[in-house]
Protein backbone atom coordinates (compact mmCIF):
# COMPACT_ATOMS: atom_id res chain seq x y z
CA UNK A 1 0.00 0.00 0.00
CA UNK A 2 3.00 2.32 0.09
CA UNK A 3 2.60 2.92 -3.63
CA UNK A 4 -1.04 3.92 -3.17
CA UNK A 5 -0.10 6.31 -0.39
CA UNK A 6 2.63 7.83 -2.56
CA UNK A 7 0.20 8.40 -5.43
CA UNK A 8 -2.26 10.05 -3.07
CA UNK A 9 0.36 12.32 -1.51
CA UNK A 10 1.86 13.43 -4.83
CA UNK A 11 -1.60 13.93 -6.35
CA UNK A 12 -2.66 16.13 -3.44
CA UNK A 13 0.44 18.30 -3.89
CA UNK A 14 -0.16 18.63 -7.63
CA UNK A 15 -3.90 19.21 -7.26
CA UNK A 16 -3.43 22.88 -6.46
CA UNK A 17 -3.41 24.75 -9.83
CA UNK A 18 -0.70 27.17 -8.67
CA UNK A 19 1.63 24.36 -7.61
CA UNK A 20 0.93 22.53 -10.87
CA UNK A 21 1.80 25.71 -12.76
CA UNK A 22 5.09 25.95 -10.88
CA UNK A 23 6.00 22.36 -11.69
CA UNK A 24 5.14 22.91 -15.35
CA UNK A 25 7.19 26.12 -15.47
CA UNK A 26 10.20 24.02 -14.43
CA UNK A 27 9.64 21.22 -16.96
CA UNK A 28 12.40 22.44 -19.29
CA UNK A 29 15.05 21.84 -16.62
CA UNK A 30 15.92 25.51 -16.13
CA UNK A 31 16.25 26.52 -12.45
CA UNK A 32 14.01 29.49 -11.66
CA UNK A 33 14.01 31.92 -8.77
CA UNK A 34 11.14 32.06 -6.31
CA UNK A 35 10.17 35.59 -7.39
CA UNK A 36 10.12 34.52 -11.06
CA UNK A 37 7.83 31.58 -10.25
CA UNK A 38 5.63 33.94 -8.26
CA UNK A 39 5.33 36.21 -11.29
CA UNK A 40 4.61 33.29 -13.63
CA UNK A 41 1.80 32.00 -11.43
CA UNK A 42 0.31 35.33 -10.38
CA UNK A 43 1.13 34.90 -6.70
CA UNK A 44 2.74 37.16 -4.17
CA UNK A 45 6.32 36.20 -3.36
CA UNK A 46 5.27 35.13 0.14
CA UNK A 47 2.50 32.85 -1.19
CA UNK A 48 4.80 31.40 -3.83
CA UNK A 49 7.45 30.64 -1.23
CA UNK A 50 4.89 28.78 0.88
CA UNK A 51 3.94 26.58 -2.08
CA UNK A 52 7.58 26.04 -3.02
CA UNK A 53 8.38 25.05 0.55
CA UNK A 54 5.70 22.35 0.44
CA UNK A 55 6.98 20.99 -2.87
CA UNK A 56 10.59 21.06 -1.69
CA UNK A 57 9.83 19.38 1.63
CA UNK A 58 7.98 16.62 -0.23
CA UNK A 59 11.00 16.07 -2.46
CA UNK A 60 9.42 17.21 -5.71
CA UNK A 61 11.69 20.25 -6.03
CA UNK A 62 15.36 20.81 -5.30
CA UNK A 63 16.45 24.11 -3.79
CA UNK A 64 19.59 25.80 -5.13
CA UNK A 65 20.59 28.88 -3.09
CA UNK A 66 22.47 31.47 -5.13
CA UNK A 67 23.49 34.41 -3.04
CA UNK A 68 20.37 36.03 -1.64
CA UNK A 69 18.06 34.32 -4.10
CA UNK A 70 16.60 30.83 -3.94
CA UNK A 71 16.32 28.88 -7.19
CA UNK A 72 14.25 25.75 -7.71
CA UNK A 73 14.32 22.88 -10.20
CA UNK A 74 12.49 19.55 -10.50
CA UNK A 75 14.27 17.19 -8.12
CA UNK A 76 14.62 14.07 -10.31
CA UNK A 77 14.05 12.86 -13.88
CA UNK A 78 11.26 10.64 -12.52
CA UNK A 79 9.35 13.69 -11.28
CA UNK A 80 9.87 15.35 -14.66
CA UNK A 81 8.47 12.24 -16.37
CA UNK A 82 5.47 12.17 -14.01
CA UNK A 83 4.64 15.83 -14.70
CA UNK A 84 4.99 15.26 -18.45
CA UNK A 85 2.79 12.18 -18.31
CA UNK A 86 0.04 14.05 -16.50
CA UNK A 87 0.34 16.94 -18.95
CA UNK A 88 -0.13 14.49 -21.84
CA UNK A 89 -3.37 13.03 -20.46
CA UNK A 90 -6.48 14.43 -22.15
CA UNK A 91 -9.73 14.11 -20.23
CA UNK A 92 -12.86 13.93 -22.37
CA UNK A 93 -13.98 17.37 -21.18
CA UNK A 94 -10.66 18.88 -22.30
CA UNK A 95 -10.40 17.40 -25.80
CA UNK A 96 -11.62 20.63 -27.38
CA UNK A 97 -8.97 22.69 -25.59
CA UNK A 98 -5.88 21.26 -27.31
CA UNK A 99 -5.06 24.44 -29.19
CA UNK A 100 -4.85 26.36 -25.93
CA UNK A 101 -2.38 23.92 -24.41
CA UNK A 102 0.30 24.79 -26.99
CA UNK A 103 0.46 28.31 -25.56
CA UNK A 104 1.27 26.89 -22.13
CA UNK A 105 4.43 25.09 -23.22
CA UNK A 106 7.53 26.86 -21.86
CA UNK A 107 8.88 29.22 -24.52
CA UNK A 108 12.34 27.66 -24.36
CA UNK A 109 10.88 24.30 -25.42
CA UNK A 110 8.43 25.32 -28.14
CA UNK A 111 10.88 25.64 -31.03
CA UNK A 112 12.98 22.55 -30.32
CA UNK A 113 13.45 20.12 -27.45
CA UNK A 114 14.50 16.59 -26.71
CA UNK A 115 11.56 14.18 -26.74
CA UNK A 116 13.05 10.98 -25.42
CA UNK A 117 15.42 9.72 -28.11
CA UNK A 118 14.30 12.10 -30.87
CA UNK A 119 13.68 15.78 -31.54
CA UNK A 120 10.37 17.43 -30.67
CA UNK A 121 8.95 20.94 -31.00
CA UNK A 122 7.98 23.15 -33.92
CA UNK A 123 11.08 22.44 -36.02
CA UNK A 124 10.53 18.67 -35.71
CA UNK A 125 6.81 18.97 -36.48
CA UNK A 126 7.53 21.02 -39.61
CA UNK A 127 10.15 18.49 -40.75
CA UNK A 128 7.74 15.61 -40.24
CA UNK A 129 5.07 17.32 -42.35
CA UNK A 130 7.60 17.95 -45.14
CA UNK A 131 8.62 14.27 -45.12
CA UNK A 132 4.98 13.34 -45.63
CA UNK A 133 4.27 16.01 -48.26
CA UNK A 134 7.36 15.11 -50.29
CA UNK A 135 6.50 11.40 -50.30
CA UNK A 136 9.60 10.35 -48.37
CA UNK A 137 7.29 8.64 -45.91
CA UNK A 138 4.26 6.57 -46.82
CA UNK A 139 1.63 4.52 -45.06
CA UNK A 140 -0.74 5.47 -42.28
CA UNK A 141 -0.23 6.60 -38.71
CA UNK A 142 1.03 5.61 -36.28
CA UNK A 143 3.48 3.42 -38.22
CA UNK A 144 5.00 4.87 -41.38
CA UNK A 145 7.43 3.41 -43.92
CA UNK A 146 10.18 5.05 -45.91
CA UNK A 147 9.44 5.15 -49.64
CA UNK A 148 11.98 4.15 -52.29
CA UNK A 149 12.56 7.83 -53.08
CA UNK A 150 12.80 8.65 -49.40
CA UNK A 151 15.40 5.93 -48.90
CA UNK A 152 17.60 7.37 -51.66
CA UNK A 153 17.18 10.94 -50.40
CA UNK A 154 17.93 9.98 -46.81
CA UNK A 155 21.06 8.07 -47.81
CA UNK A 156 22.29 11.24 -49.52
CA UNK A 157 21.97 12.93 -46.13
CA UNK A 158 23.87 10.13 -44.40
CA UNK A 159 20.86 8.31 -42.94
CA UNK A 160 20.96 4.70 -44.11
CA UNK A 161 17.65 2.90 -43.74
CA UNK A 162 19.19 -0.55 -44.19
CA UNK A 163 21.28 0.09 -41.08
CA UNK A 164 18.14 0.95 -39.13
CA UNK A 165 16.49 -2.34 -40.13
CA UNK A 166 19.01 -5.15 -39.48
CA UNK A 167 17.08 -7.85 -41.35
CA UNK A 168 17.35 -5.90 -44.60
CA UNK A 169 13.68 -5.04 -44.98
CA UNK A 170 12.83 -1.42 -45.67
CA UNK A 171 10.23 -1.80 -42.97
CA UNK A 172 8.33 0.70 -40.90
CA UNK A 173 11.09 2.61 -39.16
CA UNK A 174 9.14 5.79 -38.45
CA UNK A 175 6.22 6.65 -36.24
CA UNK A 176 4.46 9.85 -35.35
CA UNK A 177 4.83 11.23 -31.85
CA UNK A 178 2.34 13.73 -30.48
CA UNK A 179 3.79 14.54 -27.06
CA UNK A 180 1.62 17.12 -25.29
CA UNK A 181 -0.43 17.49 -28.54
CA UNK A 182 1.23 20.84 -29.09
CA UNK A 183 2.56 21.91 -32.48
CA UNK A 184 1.36 18.76 -34.21
CA UNK A 185 2.92 15.32 -34.54
CA UNK A 186 6.65 14.98 -35.05
CA UNK A 187 8.89 12.11 -36.12
CA UNK A 188 9.68 9.29 -33.70
CA UNK A 189 10.86 5.71 -34.11
CA UNK A 190 14.22 4.63 -35.46
CA UNK A 191 14.20 7.31 -38.13
CA UNK A 192 13.53 9.98 -35.52
CA UNK A 193 16.49 8.67 -33.52
CA UNK A 194 18.70 8.69 -36.61
CA UNK A 195 17.77 12.28 -37.43
CA UNK A 196 18.60 13.47 -33.92
CA UNK A 197 21.95 11.67 -34.08
CA UNK A 198 22.68 13.34 -37.43
CA UNK A 199 21.72 16.78 -36.10
CA UNK A 200 23.90 16.41 -33.01
CA UNK A 201 26.92 15.01 -34.87
CA UNK A 202 26.66 17.77 -37.48
CA UNK A 203 26.58 20.43 -34.77
CA UNK A 204 23.18 21.66 -35.97
CA UNK A 205 21.62 20.95 -32.59
CA UNK A 206 23.36 21.32 -29.24
CA UNK A 207 22.22 19.74 -26.01
CA UNK A 208 22.19 21.71 -22.77
CA UNK A 209 23.13 20.07 -19.49
CA UNK A 210 20.11 19.10 -17.43
CA UNK A 211 17.75 20.75 -19.88
CA UNK A 212 15.39 19.25 -22.45
CA UNK A 213 15.43 22.45 -24.45
CA UNK A 214 18.11 22.35 -27.15
CA UNK A 215 20.00 25.05 -29.00
CA UNK A 216 19.60 25.27 -32.77
CA UNK A 217 22.53 26.89 -34.53
CA UNK A 218 21.62 29.30 -37.37
CA UNK A 219 23.34 27.03 -39.87
CA UNK A 220 21.65 23.98 -38.35
CA UNK A 221 18.21 25.53 -38.63
CA UNK A 222 18.82 26.27 -42.31
CA UNK A 223 20.05 22.74 -42.97
CA UNK A 224 17.12 21.10 -41.16
CA UNK A 225 14.59 23.36 -42.87
CA UNK A 226 16.07 22.39 -46.26
CA UNK A 227 15.38 18.67 -45.72
CA UNK A 228 12.51 17.38 -47.90
CA UNK A 229 11.55 20.90 -48.92
CA UNK A 230 9.55 20.97 -52.16
CA UNK A 231 10.54 23.46 -54.83
CA UNK A 232 7.89 25.82 -56.18
CA UNK A 233 7.68 23.69 -59.35
CA UNK A 234 7.17 20.46 -57.37
CA UNK A 235 4.60 22.09 -55.09
CA UNK A 236 2.62 23.21 -58.14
Amino acid sequence: MNEVRSISQVASLMADPKRSAMLWALIDGTPRAADELALLTGLSTASACAHLSLLSTAGLLRLEPRGRKRYFRLATPEICAAVEALASVRLETARNERKATALQIPLSMRRARLCGDHLGGEVAAELFQRLLDSGWLEGSAPQLCVSAEGKARLEALGVFIDALVPDGRRGCVACHCSEWSDQGAHLGGRLGQAFLKLFLQSGWVREQDGNRAVQLTPSGLRQINAIARLSARQAG
